[in-house]
């Protein structure tokens, strides 16, 4: 993955985002709504074989960057406790009867 600046000011920055879709840009995006200092954050996806998608984050105080920053850390964290989960239920041997029931934390 690579993100290119496209534009950038004082409250918002666009991003292009290189070799994803909207299986990292929706819960990145959903991150980002969840930070109060975020007043905008949605993305565009264009044409699947011709565009790059587009991050827009717009910020109602501090830094656009920072809130994006904070939020791709807060979305990291997450997957990595789930891999962490994921790999503690994967390394029991299953009885007969067994599922593999995953509780995740409940976040803010």
């Amino acid at each position: 993955m690579e993100v290119k600046l496209l534009k950038k000011d004082k409250n918002s920055i666009e991003l292009e985002i290189i070799g994803e879709d909207e299986t990292l840009l929706e819960p990145l995006k959903q991150k980002l709504l969840e930070d109060p200092d975020v007043q905008i954050a949605t993305f565009l996806t264009g044409h699947l074989l011709l565009e790059n998608p587009k991050l827009y984050v717009k910020v109602k105080d501090g830094k656009p960057q920072a809130a994006f920053k904070r939020a791709s850390k807060a979305l990291s964290n997450e997957f990595e406790e789930l891999k962490d989960i994921v790999d503690k239920k994967l390394s029991k041997k299953p009885g007969p009867n067994s599922k593999l029931t995953i509780k995740t934390p409940k976040t803010k």
